[in-house]
């Protein structure tokens, strides 16, 4: 399990971005580099991280099921996932 700061960092960082969207993209339309230089850094959609929605790891992370590489695993194997199989032939 992640740490609860890392994970609240995150939260916090994903909603300064729903804050700032429309500045951002209202300031690139004009192609306006100095107004987005002002604007916070975390205003900026790369700096949130993708985090297993179970976990918080954030690496081994597969975007499709919205977990990482071990949660999938495991749900997988227990039959949590609808629609995954374990491949045999």
């Amino acid at each position: 399990m992640a740490k609860k700061s890392w994970l609240e960092r995150n939260k916090r960082k994903s909603e300064t971005v729903k804050k700032y969207a429309a500045i951002r993209a209202e300031l690139k339309a004009k192609r306006d580099y100095a107004g987005l230089a002002k604007l916070p850094r975390n205003a900026s959609p790369t700096r949130v991280v993708n985090r297993c929605s179970f976990s918080g790891r954030r690496r081994g992370y597969l975007r499709k099921f919205g977990c990482s590489r071990m949660t999938f695993r495991e749900g997988a194997l227990n039959g949590l996932i609808p629609g995954v199989t374990k491949a045999s032939w």
